[in-house]
């Protein structure tokens, strides 16, 4: 008892023990040195599933077009007569469509002397901002392809815009109620959104295969639609199992439909609300202005700098996807 009284006592006299007197402390010094990383930290998500899945097109006007055509209805009383003289069936002729392109651009303005001085996980100010702005706008691009957005035609004053991917969608398609499809110059309705299920996933899968003869192979989902495919769907999916130390990851990366294959790609750029059942064959980025980049006219002790692209998304064959549209945002 008395020791441990003693050795309180010392722990207390040490606690209270004052700083010698003019003992110098960090706290006081003026010429200590910073300790910053030579690495500077960005962990922004910059992937483009899209953007690298689609086939690379070439645009040669500022408004782009395909010829699209299908067959026709089937003819159930398809029966002749022996002998009798042919009618000629309507020959159709395929369809026009198309897209606007939209000129994407970053630009960059650093000073001569901010480029001169030392820094920080850089030598040179202005080729960081390059690395960095052509990042940024990939993902402009990225996010613009599955925004809700109307196609507009460019004026002087006016801003030429695409036709983003949600507003073709008119043949397989599952929506919310109030939800209403887009059109060449209209952007869809949004419906009420409701809990993503295995039912209306498959509904959507049905449909594709019913209108399209080759089938989507890729499901987009945004961040929290990914997880709940995981969590939702339950038949000839492959699920991966980690046997090392015991642990289980249960996520879905391929859903074995009865009609092929379907890889499960999560999207962060993309509207959550929406789930895309894209055939790659049948998607294409048409460029008009490749991705480039040019010094603007120095007007001062600074650099100037501009990344752009003009290029559109070209939608080959509408009924060859579809979309799930009208999903809540949340995890289930």
């Amino acid at each position: 008892m008395f020791k441990h009284f003693n050795l309180l006592r010392l722990i207390e006299s040490f606690t209270l023990m004052a700083v010698p007197t003019n003992t110098l402390q960090t706290y006081q010094s003026t010429y200590n040195a910073e300790d910053v990383s030579n690495i500077i930290m960005n962990v922004s998500p910059f992937d483009t599933p899209l953007l690298t899945m689609a086939k690379n097109g070439k645009a040669e006007a500022t408004y782009t077009e395909w010829p699209v055509e299908s067959l026709a209805a089937v003819d159930t009383s398809n029966a002749n007569i022996e002998g009798d003289d042919a009618t000629i069936d309507v020959s159709g002729t395929p369809a026009r469509v198309g897209n606007y392109c939209q000129l994407f651009d970053k630009t960059a303005s650093v000073t001569t002397t901010q480029n001169a001085i030392k820094k920080y996980g850089a030598t040179n100010e202005m080729n960081r901002q390059k690395v960095k702005k052509s990042k940024e706008l990939k993902r402009d691009i990225e996010t613009t392809f599955f925004l809700n957005q109307a196609r507009v035609v460019g004026l002087a004053g006016t801003a030429q815009k695409m036709r983003s991917l949600p507003s073709w969608y008119v043949t397989n398609v599952s929506r919310g109620a109030g939800g209403a499809n887009g059109s060449a110059t209209a952007a869809a309705t949004d419906g009420t959104q409701r809990n993503f299920t295995e039912t209306l996933f498959k509904n959507v899968i049905v449909s594709c295969a019913t209108n399209a003869n080759d089938m989507p192979t890729t499901v987009f989902a945004g961040p929290a639609n990914r997880a709940n495919i995981s969590s939702q769907l339950s038949g000839n999916s492959t699920r991966f199992y980690e046997l090392k130390d015991g642990q289980l990851n249960a996520s879905i990366s391929v859903y074995r439909s009865d009609y092929g294959p379907l890889k499960i790609v999560m999207d962060r750029f993309q509207r959550e609300r929406d789930m895309h059942f894209i055939n790659p064959d049948y998607i294409e980025v048409r460029t008009l202005e490749p991705m480039q980049y040019q010094d603007l006219a120095v007007t001062g002790l600074s650099q100037k700098g501009q990344f752009w692209t003009n290029l559109t998304l070209g939608v080959l064959a509408e009924s060859a996807h579809g979309v799930l549209a009208d999903l809540t945002t949340t995890v289930l």
